[in-house]
């Protein structure tokens, strides 16, 4: 369908004429008007002033383009429906330090824990459709990357955008946590999830793990926590030579989030290990909404103000080989 966004600046039309009505009274006070570019118009000839009441179809048409842009023609694809099923979920993305160690099996290989996390979470995240997910990252602190989105693409962009010390080096659980909670404040209608993925123990920020606990219960967020770091030896850490196996991962904390906010902690020390929580995650119920539609709108302005420049251009073009045909 096609329309205009401002269609009352079609009003604006008769202006060129009432401003013509208007120039005998310019006239009098020995006002001259020249309109450079246009076909000319003696305004300053007394004996052409009848004929500088008129405008010709020339200006006229460019008048009107120029209106037709500036009321924002626009095309309206067919309305596309939108999932009225999904969940709310918050990824809290651990950005310290250790996530570096290359301790885990990947298509035959040893890589670094984040890069695993970014390869599987990325796939987990294509299959969200219906879901709306958000980003946290978090490190010495937190904080929040992507908002709650459907627009799952720009979530996988910024994930895989994400890069160690971006946010310190140290494990602040608590503050991702509380953020998390703090973003779904105003989402009563959700059955909101938080899927928090570490691989050591809380060492910084300024919210207490247990304080935040306490949050996501008292507002109902459930919290599925995964604990990431292998046990196989072979590990290699950009900062320590050889891999810590997982040593310093706080489990009794990460399942004490998990069982406390009826969600499930998992461990992952393989690629198999982060993919259990995808059917887990599938099993929940999704939270059905009022059916909406979007219609994708493509704006069309730019084609009348561009025939409108490319008019003015000839005309100028022409006047200015005909004055320079005209001898001096």
């Amino acid at each position: 369908m096609f329309e205009f966004s401002w269609p009352w600046l079609f009003l604006l039309i008769p202006l060129p004429l009432s401003l013509l009505l208007l120039k005998p009274i310019a006239s009098n006070s020995n006002t001259r008007l020249r309109i450079p570019g246009f076909a000319k118009h003696a305004l300053n000839n007394p004996n052409s002033a009848p004929q500088s009441r008129r405008l010709s179809i020339f200006e006229w048409l460019l008048w009107l383009l120029l209106v037709s842009a500036a009321a924002n023609p626009t095309w309206l694809d067919e309305p596309i429906l939108l999932p009225n099923e999904g969940r709310d979920i918050m990824l809290a993305v651990d950005l310290s330090g250790s996530m570096t160690e290359q301790d885990m099996a990947y298509n035959g290989q040893y890589v670094d824990r984040l890069t695993m996390v970014k390869a599987v979470l990325s796939d987990f995240i294509e299959q969200r459709t219906g879901d709306r997910l958000g980003l946290i990252l978090f490190g010495d602190t937190a904080f929040l990357q992507t908002p709650l989105t459907r627009d799952l693409k720009t979530v996988t962009k910024m994930l895989n955008e994400a890069q160690i010390g971006l946010v310190g080096r140290a494990t602040a659980i608590g503050d991702a946590l509380g953020l998390s909670v703090k973003r779904f404040a105003s989402k009563e209608d959700s059955n909101r999830i938080v899927v928090l993925l570490t691989d050591g123990q809380n060492t910084a920020g300024n919210l207490d793990p247990d304080d935040a606990l306490l949050l996501a219960r008292e507002e109902g967020i459930k919290v599925y926590t995964i604990g990431v770091g292998s046990d196989n030896p072979r590990g290699f850490s950009l900062f320590n030579m050889g891999g810590s196996g997982g040593s310093n991962l706080d489990e009794r904390l990460l399942k004490n989030i998990a069982d406390d906010t009826g969600g499930l902690y998992f461990r992952a020390k393989d690629v198999a290990g982060l993919k259990q929580i995808y059917a887990e995650l599938d099993k929940l119920e999704p939270i059905s909404a009022d059916e909406k539609t979007f219609r994708p709108q493509s704006s069309l302005f730019y084609y009348p103000l561009l025939i409108a420049i490319f008019l003015i251009s000839i005309n100028v073009m022409l006047n200015t080989l005909r004055t320079l045909k005209e001898p001096s």
